[in-house]
């Protein structure tokens, strides 16, 4: 998810004034990740994009010395107006290094090079995985409130969560809809995947393993048109997008079958992060329900 735009080097005197720097922060490294030592981390650097997502709802604002360069973008990020109000990195050593953190946020895909710096510098860090399930998901946004030291936050904003899948979950006795998620590219989320379980959550059956998917990657155009799915729920190809991801999303092919079917518009990104994100995907898969068993009544 994340790039490694360069090689970090770290000189050693660049790792002795981190040291010193550290000697006197508030969290310490331990087997499991940082463990706060006494009051709250106050330079809180995340390089993940759905770590920063949560860190913006859990930590005080004052909290946040940098969140990732993705938070920035219109087409991939759900809050870039407001990440345009706070400092970014573009996930280097050095840059870290610089804002002197007493608390790094990471992802296991983020760069390994930068990564390993902050390990020989023993700087506090925190690698999170990519949850899988709304369960998962939910309990990485209590340890991110854990960590920054607002837990209260974190159990506040899950039950907002819990809340609002409650609210767009369908009616005993909803028809379910066989749906196909299909991205610029033609890309899809595949069964055991948390986008597969927000689908079946909303009364939407995933499509994607009728055409052979058995984890998220591209399905050919022509199985969607030899066997369409209810609801095809697609999004708009970013700007600078290849050709090729253009034209699978608007191929005319896709017309000639337009009565078997109904389309959607569905924000890509809303498929690359839980937490407080699942809010809006639960609201759009929703109401592309309800749009598509309207049209089919």
């Amino acid at each position: 998810m994340t790039i490694d735009r360069r090689t970090v080097l770290v000189a050693g005197g660049m790792a002795a004034g981190a040291l010193a720097m550290l000697a006197g922060c508030g969290v310490a490294p331990g087997p499991s990740g940082p463990v706060v030592k006494a009051g709250r981390p106050q330079r809180i650097v995340s390089l993940n994009p759905c770590l920063d997502v949560i860190l913006i709802h859990v930590a005080d604002r004052e909290q946040i010395a940098a969140l990732s360069h993705y938070a920035r973008d219109s087409y991939g990020s759900t809050f870039a107006p407001l990440a345009r109000t706070l400092p970014f990195t573009y996930e280097t050593a050095e840059e870290v290094l610089a804002l002197s953190p007493d608390l790094v946020m990471t992802g296991r895909h983020s760069s390994l090079a930068t990564r390993n710096a902050l390990d020989r510098l023993k700087i506090p860090t925190a690698l999170f995985g990519v949850p899988e399930t709304v369960a998962e998901s939910l309990e990485q946004v209590r340890e991110v409130a854990r960590l920054v030291g607002r837990p209260e936050r974190g159990e506040a904003l899950v039950a907002r969560i819990e809340a609002a899948l409650a609210a767009a979950a369908p009616k005993p006795g909803t028809p379910r809809l066989s749906t196909l998620v299909f991205m610029p590219g033609g890309f899809a989320s595949g069964p055991g995947t948390l986008m597969d379980e927000m689908m079946r959550r909303m009364g939407l059956d995933n499509a994607a393993p009728k055409y052979g998917l058995t984890r998220s990657m591209n399905v050919p155009l022509e199985q969607v048109i030899a066997d369409p799915p209810d609801l095809l729920m697609s999004g708009e190809p970013y700007p600078g997008a290849p050709s090729r991801a253009v034209r699978v999303m608007t191929h005319p092919a896709l017309s000639h079958v337009a009565g078997h079917m109904q389309r959607e518009t569905f924000p890509e990104r809303l498929l690359f992060c839980g937490g407080p994100v699942l809010i809006q995907t639960a609201a759009a898969l929703s109401r592309a329900r309800e749009n598509a068993l309207k049209d089919r009544a």
